[in-house]
């Protein structure tokens, strides 16, 4: 009798072991496809982001603010090769795919660039923008190198870590740059 009882148990066990597996593996492919989805948005964000930034310098007063921005702008352009990476990594085509927060994002950039003199105050507004930019994208490559990790896409995970780290730097970058241009918008505001 006991070994009646053993054998069911353990036939239980195995039918409990492959009903996980394949719970894993429809895990998987259901991450996999919101992976998917999110590295198409990141891919508009970013050819989106290669538009913006030259409307940014050429509203720009500050030179270091120039300069932050254009380097931004040749690493931008290297974020989308590696973008088309990841996606080549996953034996998918490179389809971008539109961020409707982004688009908002840059749409108020816009506004706040037209609706502030030049100079000073109008480049805090550029910083502003720029920000809000880097901040989204932190959190978008923070959540797919994570989900790349998580799928085992070792190559994806280096990719997407170069660039976050990348965004990072962008975001530390313009902080310093705001220090000077947020205390020169303070006082033109004094006058």
């Amino acid at each position: 009798m006991e070994k009646k009882s053993n054998s069911m148990t353990a036939s239980q066990n195995g039918k409990q072991s492959k009903e996980k597996s394949m719970n894993s593996t429809i895990q998987s492919s259901k991450l996999m496809k919101l992976f998917e989805d999110e590295l198409k948005d990141l891919y508009w964000v970013e050819k989106a982001v290669t538009k913006a930034i030259p409307k940014m310098i050429k509203n720009a007063t500050s030179q270091h603010l120039t300069d932050a921005l254009k380097s931004h702008l040749v690493e931008t352009e290297k974020q989308i090769d590696r973008l088309e990476q990841v996606f080549e990594s996953i034996d998918k085509k490179a389809t971008a795919k539109k961020c409707e927060a982004m688009d908002g994002i840059i749409k108020e950039g816009g506004e706040l660039m037209e609706s502030a003199e030049a100079g000073a105050m109008r480049d805090a507004g550029i910083i502003s923008a720029g920000q809000k930019v880097e901040h989204y994208e932190m959190a978008s490559y923070g959540t797919l190198r994570q989900f790349a990790e998580t799928l085992g896409l070792d190559e994806a995970v280096s990719l997407l870590d170069a660039t976050l780290n990348e965004e990072k730097a962008a975001d530390k970058k313009l902080s310093e740059v705001a220090q000077t241009i947020n205390v020169e918008a303070a006082k033109e505001e004094e006058q």
